[in-house]
């Protein structure tokens, strides 16, 4: 009986939705707005203030409304510091995930000990500490005692002796994103790996059969069935990349020149911490945020269509 079949003055009763399952998620929803909101609400309500080194020790902060937003975005550093990070972040999100997608790509490929060599590699390299990764490329960099430099004398290229990478911006990011890279490749490669698995075999068999080789099995067949996975992992990196600190702070330490290095990370930093000018250091840390749902924005709006769809 369709509903143009029921009789007159019979009612439908629609179904309704338990109320239990939201019940249940009302506590972790509490957990994430005290846990993320809270932060972001201090942050807002300190940019709209004068808070500097006198509130630190009690003074009561004076409303400035979007004057602090007036006078960072008038800084002569910050559009460098913009232009640098959104470079660096870019180069090493899709730097990541291209290395990241040709290691899934060997891991599906070969068999045995092999794979397990590499998935330990990758997993070692994952769980090394942050500084202790950054020292060893510190180390390796190095123009005094530095294995590259001496590497390079070897190979016949004599002006690598005393080479000093950390002193120069161009060489200096070219560490950076060593040392970046190599931390954030193993979750990229991980990841895609799991989907890479969920491919069937049947497909791929069916595809040599019909004549096509490996480069059309990778771009016509694997590609697209883990686009979704190669999507969420571009995004992470674009928002972890956008937020480097560590990695660059602990190489400024060996020489490096701040004001041509900083990125927005160090460059909050430098105004919180450095000048005791929190209110101007909370304005970038909001402009940072709305920076990254603008960088983030074709994303995500790519994975809902891929998802209503």
């Amino acid at each position: 009986m369709t509903r143009t079949d029921v009789p007159a003055g019979v009612a439908i009763r629609r179904r309704r939705r338990p109320a239990t399952p939201y019940l249940l998620l009302l506590p972790a929803v509490a957990v994430l707005l005290v846990g993320l909101g809270y932060p972001v609400y201090w942050q807002v309500v300190t940019s709209l203030q004068e808070y500097g080194m006198l509130q630190q020790f009690g003074a009561p902060p004076t409303f400035a409304g979007l004057d602090n937003y007036a006078r960072i975005l008038a800084d002569d550093r910050l559009v460098p510091v913009v232009a640098r990070s959104i470079a660096f972040c870019l180069v090493n999100a899709f730097l990541t995930v291209g290395i990241g997608l040709g290691l899934a790509t060997l891991m599906r490929a070969v068999h045995g000990w092999v794979r397990i060599v590499m998935q330990v590699v990758l997993l070692l390299a994952w769980a090394t500490p942050l500084v202790a990764a950054v020292t060893v490329f510190r180390w390796l960099f190095d123009y005094r005692t530095g294995v590259v430099n001496w590497l390079l004398v070897q190979l016949g290229f004599s002006q690598a002796d005393g080479f000093a990478w950390l002193a120069q911006p161009a060489t200096f990011f070219l560490v950076a994103t060593f040392v970046v890279v190599w931390m954030s490749v193993p979750f990229v490669a991980m990841s895609i790996y799991a989907g890479l698995t969920q491919v069937s075999d049947e497909v791929l068999e069916a595809a040599r059969l019909d004549g096509a080789n490996g480069t059309q099995i990778l771009l016509r067949i694997l590609l697209p069935l883990v686009r979704p996975v190669l999507a969420i992992v571009l995004l992470l990196q674009i928002i972890w990349d956008l937020r480097v600190f560590a990695q660059i702070r602990l190489l400024q330490d060996g020489g490096a020149p701040v004001s041509e290095t900083n990125l927005l990370g160090n460059f909050i930093y430098e105004l919180g911490v450095g000048s005791q000018d929190f209110s101007g250091a909370a304005a970038v840390s909001i402009f940072v945020l709305l920076l990254t749902v603008a960088l983030s924005a074709p994303y995500v709006r790519s994975l809902m269509k891929e998802d209503a769809a």
